[in-house]
């Protein structure tokens, strides 16, 4: 704690010892006319004056004033939003009108904590009526749900520069999912997919490199998101791991040839299991586990084979679906138990979709696109900001990828 500190903390604490709350009702405490709404507005007083002192070089009655071409010019009254209460506050002015107060903005009605305020409860999922309702019920103030969107919406710049932020150059492995969202876009209820980019860096750091929506998940798509990476910097991605989207592998070598595809082992077992019989589910999965968890390709090949005599009388589908995506399933197979860890599944993006969905589950629909990108903006960053550690095991992750793709590891 620097000394300063230390000093307004002493100060402080001086001031609230010398208050008298025996007996002190939580009205008089917090109510109309209350201990905390006086102090407050003395406190914002206060600050405005030492705003007023420092814009014109000198203290009120400092003989300093004496024709410096700039006085004090009394005050004008405003009531203002803090971050729980209204108070009505004396604004000081100067005879050339040019103070800017910084800690109560010229023309808002609203502290900027205020607005800080209303965007946690945005980014917590809470929709644009149900914050309204609960700063009404929580502190008694009143505010419109065109105030609320207008603090929002002051994100959309933010937003847009985040999504058109430079990218890193190389990333030894991205990640690429979609997510379904509801919008009423143009006043029409419509089920939009969300594409998410998440890319681990050079340093093993997860990173959300974009968020894209579209009417439909497809590779076309796809090739867009990749484009937009690329343009933006990256011009080289290791290992690209996905689901099973016809067409996605092709749309990923078209923008990356250099690219290596990982097709989810979870998305494959799940869409595997999904027509087969619950009396038949934890077999089938316990001879699926054989196939991926084999210590080298020709022993998992052996162990499709064997699955198939198992199987194929009852789920015959099953071992074809294996077979016609083995070229993009096998790519782990061709890298040590260090890579593998870190490729084996989107778990890294799942677990960021699950923290996403959390926001939109108490929303039957999002009024506009904009309000989807503000959310998930929202969301991502609080997410991200748990990502202090690099993901398990990456030293030697990084040291096997500089092996296997020689002179495209930059350290």
């Amino acid at each position: 704690m620097t000394k300063r500190n230390k000093r307004e903390k002493d100060a402080i604490d001086e001031i609230v010892d010398q208050l008298d709350l025996n007996g002190v009702t939580q009205d008089e405490l917090f109510g109309e006319g209350g201990i905390v709404k006086v102090l407050t507005t003395r406190i914002l007083n206060k600050a405005l004056e030492a705003e007023m002192d420092n814009h014109l070089g000198y203290q009120k009655h400092s003989s300093l004033g004496d024709l410096s071409g700039n006085n004090r010019n009394g005050y004008s009254t405003k009531k203002v939003l803090t971050q729980d209460q209204e108070a009505e506050i004396s604004i000081p002015r100067d005879r050339n009108g040019s103070f800017k107060p910084a800690i109560v903005p010229k023309y808002e009605k609203r502290l900027p904590i205020f607005n800080e305020q209303i965007i946690a409860l945005y980014s917590s999922g809470m929709t644009v009526r149900d914050i309204q309702a609960h700063l009404q019920e929580i502190y008694g103030v009143e505010v419109s749900p065109e105030l609320v969107s207008r603090v929002t919406d002051s994100l959309l710049v933010e937003v847009r520069e985040w999504r058109n932020r430079p990218l890193c150059s190389v990333y030894p492995v991205v990640y690429l999912d979609a997510l379904r969202v509801n919008s009423r876009e143009s006043g029409k209820n419509q089920n939009k997919a969300l594409y998410i980019a998440l890319g681990i860096t050079m340093e093993g750091h997860k990173e959300v490199l974009g968020f894209y929506l579209s009417e439909s998940e497809g590779a076309k798509f796809w090739m867009s998101v990749l484009t937009d990476l690329k343009n933006r910097g990256v011009n080289d991605i290791f290992i690209a791991c996905m689901d099973g989207l016809t067409g996605f592998p092709d749309a990923v070598r078209a923008v990356f040839p250099q690219t290596k595809v990982q097709l989810c082992i979870v998305h494959m077992v799940r869409n595997s299991t999904k027509f087969v019989s619950y009396k038949d589910l934890k077999a089938v999965c316990r001879d699926l586990k054989k196939i991926y968890t084999a210590s080298t390709e020709e022993e998992a090949l052996l162990s499709l084979d064997d699955f198939g005599k198992a199987w194929n009388d009852k789920y015959s589908m099953i071992q074809k679906s294996w077979e016609s995506h083995w070229g993009d399933l096998c790519e782990f197979f061709s890298y040590p138990k260090e890579i593998r860890k870190v490729i084996y599944t989107t778990n890294a993006i799942e677990s960021l979709n699950f923290s996403l969905r959390k926001v939109t589950k108490n929303r039957a629909a999002f009024p506009t696109d904009d309000s989807i990108y503000k959310i998930m903006y929202l969301a991502i960053n609080k997410a991200s900001k748990k990502w202090t550690m690099p993901i398990s095991n990456w030293g030697a992750a990084l040291n096997q990828f500089s092996i296997m793709f020689e002179g495209r590891v930059k350290l």
